[in-house]
């Protein structure tokens, strides 16, 4: 059972989350969720979350970190996990079995990443030299590609151009836009204080952070002349205006037993009906939700219109659209508020991100069924079902 669900407010790269310690912003994610419960946070078994770049300040164990920085009790054990992008949906995969198969009846699921602060790629350092992650074996059996190379390939295989790539980048800003318009992640985020700066940058106190950055307004013919990820490559496709954002935020989720619910008096407010975490192509990298979808129909016996709503990670452009290629959902039902391309993909925390988005639209517009899903780094395919009680 889901009993809540929140998230932070996704920081634009080098924005108000850059300078804050990430242990700090997972805390106040992590605090913001048990006090909204009101639960006693000695009844929560474990504590998993998701995390990246587990380097410098997300180093050691930044899950456990972030739990103790929360003032909370440091009884209760954590465990941080790297699935790449989906690292905080595998984790509540992990804490969805923990309290399925009886090992807790309590667990928070969680994710963090701060990747202004810690950079993509700064646990591959140059100096020391210590290897590189796809070289010799590896690379005789596997062509070693860049998530940048794979997403174009997804979009030459699939077909699609990149005029289409540009109209799906201004439909994730315009639903976005939309979104925040109509207050539809109202309730769903814990602000987090940040610092301030006056015009001369100089600090000027404390704010509370609790709106998207990543929004931008823009247009067919803007998206159309921004320079391509892989520069002047002939199969390029891809720029910054169909890609997700470098971005910096934290997301939690409450799990427990029916039987636990029912004993703390908790309400819960939705259950994880099934998920898994799949192999996918190493090259392509970025088709996992195919497969991880196809799965789940097949264990749930569940057709693409038993969905009401489906979040599917908008890492590049061409991931989304390959995956309604070849699932064939009503298109207004797949990230309806838009996605990681207006609002950002803090890596490690994005699972839950997502996880929270689909509870609160289920909740807002009277739905009952959705799936969560994303690629992720080395080729691998997440996927949550989760049902409104």
């Amino acid at each position: 059972m889901i009993v809540e669900a929140v998230r932070s407010a996704v920081g634009k790269r080098n924005g108000a989350l850059s300078s804050k310690h990430p242990n700090e912003i997972l805390a106040a994610v992590i605090g913001g969720l048990i006090e909204r419960s009101r639960i006693d946070p000695l009844e929560v078994g474990q504590v998993i979350g998701g995390c990246v770049n587990q380097v410098g300040a997300q180093a050691s164990s930044v899950v456990r970190q972030g739990w103790l920085t929360a003032g909370l009790p440091h009884e209760v054990a954590s465990t941080t996990v790297n699935a790449q992008c989906g690292s905080s949906q595998q984790s509540t995969t992990l804490a969805h079995a923990m309290v399925g198969s009886g090992l807790v009846d309590v667990a928070v699921a969680c994710g963090i990443e701060n990747m202004s602060l810690v950079k993509m790629g700064s646990n591959v350092p140059e100096e020391p030299f210590v290897g590189r992650p796809k070289e010799g074996r590896y690379a005789e059996i596997w062509e070693p590609t860049t998530q940048f190379e794979g997403a174009d390939r997804i979009a030459a295989k699939w077909g699609f151009t990149k005029e289409d790539l540009d109209a799906y980048g201004l439909r994730s800003q315009q639903l976005a836009a939309r979104a925040w318009a109509e207050d539809r992640f109202d309730g769903q985020i814990i602000p987090i204080e940040v610092a301030t700066l006056d015009a001369e940058g100089n600090s000027a106190g404390v704010a509370a952070f609790e709106r998207d950055q990543g929004l931008r307004e823009t247009s067919l013919e803007a998206l159309a002349g921004l320079r391509r990820n892989r520069g002047d490559e002939p199969d390029a496709l891809h720029t910054a205006g169909t890609s997700s954002q470098i971005s910096d935020g934290a997301s939690a989720v409450l799990l427990m037993t029916e039987a636990a619910a029912e004993r703390l008096g908790l309400e819960p407010r939705a259950r994880i009906a099934d998920s898994v975490l799949v192999g996918s192509d190493p090259v392509l990298m970025l088709t996992g939700p195919i497969p991880a979808t196809q799965e789940l129909f097949e264990r749930n016996a569940l057709e693409i219109d038993d969905f009401d709503l489906f979040e599917v990670n908008e890492a590049f452009a061409s991931v989304p659209l390959a995956w309604q290629a070849e699932l064939r959902p009503d298109p207004d039902r797949v990230n309806p508020n838009g996605g990681a391309i207006a609002l950002g993909h803090p890596l490690g925390a994005t699972g839950g991100v997502l996880i929270t988005k689909a509870l609160y639209e289920l909740e807002r517009t009277g739905g009952h069924r959705a799936l969560v899903s994303m690629c992720c780094g080395g080729g691998l395919g997440t996927g949550t079902i989760i049902e409104r009680l």
